[in-house]
């Protein structure tokens, strides 16, 4: 694959053309296109401020974002919390 405008022939080499140039000096090589974004809606939550300090203190040790922090806690918590209903339903003789 080489681009168009920059006869590059990988990403990097994309990248360090346009790092050293200027869209505005190509501006009549290029062409109007069309695209679909699909980006997924995030949802925010608030959490007290010496909570997420611990947060981000426990992240940072882990090498990962206080986001994926959280998702993983969170997700864990669900998964424990299914598992715990679907036993006791079925000690109670239900279908889970």
């Amino acid at each position: 694959m080489v681009t168009s405008i920059s006869k590059a022939k990988s990403i990097e080499n994309i990248g360090d053309f346009w790092d050293t140039h200027s869209l505005a000096d190509h501006w009549d090589e290029t062409r109007e296109a069309s695209f679909t974004v699909r980006a997924t809606r995030k949802r925010r939550i608030t959490i007290d401020r010496d909570v997420f300090g611990q947060i981000e203190a426990l992240a940072r040790q882990r090498g990962i974002s206080a986001e994926t922090l959280v998702n993983l806690w969170v997700a864990e918590h669900l998964r424990k919390g299914r598992k715990g209903q679907q036993a006791a339903q079925r000690a109670k003789g239900e279908n889970p």
